[in-house]
């Protein structure tokens, strides 16, 4: 058997969770519309160690208009547990994202690249390929876990979820 007695499993909240209330908002994140996966990015900023793992913070990214951001932060907000609110707004360079390509937006680490209108600005999410960056840098022998954009599924309504906590 793969899975030994020494092993441990847990589960991570995704902004997967959200995605459709900001649609029902008027607020739909562009690669939804797209029908692609959303962009991911790896930043410069290093996690907090926590024994062998530590990796750099990821973040997802959806262009809005500035007159859209305290709706979408107000909704995302309500769920803390699915990477909450908004941690930046604007210029990816300050969260040390590589923005020397002109299309940088298009060329993810993950995920799909989806365009920004002239008219938006990127906003960025913490995302749950975060601890895959801590995984990459502990080296373990083996790791079982997801693919980007391809997430646990539940019965649970979101609705529900936010009623337990």
């Amino acid at each position: 058997a793969l899975w030994t007695r020494d092993m441990v499993g847990f589960l991570l909240g995704c902004s997967f969770s959200w995605e459709g209330l900001l649609k029902q908002a008027h607020c739909p994140p562009r690669h939804l519309q797209q029908g692609c996966n959303v962009p991911m990015f790896v930043t410069n900023r290093k996690n907090e160690a926590a024994g062998i793992f530590q990796g750099k913070l990821v973040v997802s990214m959806r262009p809005y208009r500035p007159d859209q951001f305290e709706t979408v932060t107000e909704i995302t907000s309500r769920y803390p547990l699915s990477h909450g609110g908004p941690i930046h707004y604007g210029d990816p360079q300050a969260l040390g994202i590589d923005t020397s390509n002109a299309n940088w937006n298009m060329h993810p680490d993950f995920g799909d690249g989806v365009p920004i209108e002239k008219n938006e600005v990127p906003v960025f999410w913490a995302c749950g390929v975060t601890p895959q960056t801590a995984i990459m840098e502990a080296r373990l022998p083996l790791v079982i876990t997801h693919a980007p954009g391809h997430m646990f599924v539940t019965d649970l309504l979101t609705s529900e979820i936010m009623q337990r906590y």
